[in-house]
């Protein structure tokens, strides 16, 4: 059985992400694939940040969270304050953005909003797959 893996028809693994999806463009959020999800998945998890961030802002930004519970998707509060995707938006230079993808054994009881760090907590005992894709953007 191939891998749990995470894929873009919009751009390509370390590729360029398009501009129509930055957050000062039109802010369309992307195409994403979860791949091969383990058996006995109940859930799985996305959170898209920017590590760069860390020099221009002092922390990682958070653009996107994203729990898919039965096929309905519950959304997290991101760094721009709002519960819905945020396209990246480099301050200074080029900056390479993780998209995270988690197959879980759970559905975590999460409300509309939720933060980072209750995702995790959440998501603590229960992941069964984990799998990366990373994006460049430019200002």
């Amino acid at each position: 059985m191939s891998e749990f893996s995470i894929t873009s028809s919009d751009f390509e693994e370390g590729g360029e992400i398009p501009k129509k999806f930055g957050y000062k463009f039109e802010n369309e959020q992307p195409d994403i694939s979860f791949n091969n999800v383990p058996d006995g998945h109940k859930s799985t998890a996305l959170i898209m940040d920017d590590p760069d961030a860390m020099g221009a802002v002092g922390k990682v930004w958070i653009h996107w969270l994203v729990v898919n519970n039965n096929g309905s998707q519950i959304y997290g509060k991101t760094d721009f304050g709002e519960n819905r995707y945020g396209g990246p938006a480099p301050p200074d230079k080029r900056h390479t953005y993780i998209f995270k993808a988690y197959a879980l054994d759970t559905m975590p009881d999460l409300k509309e909003g939720y933060s980072k760090q209750e995702l995790e907590d959440a998501m603590k005992g229960h992941i069964i797959g984990e799998a990366k894709l990373t994006g460049t953007f430019a200002p």
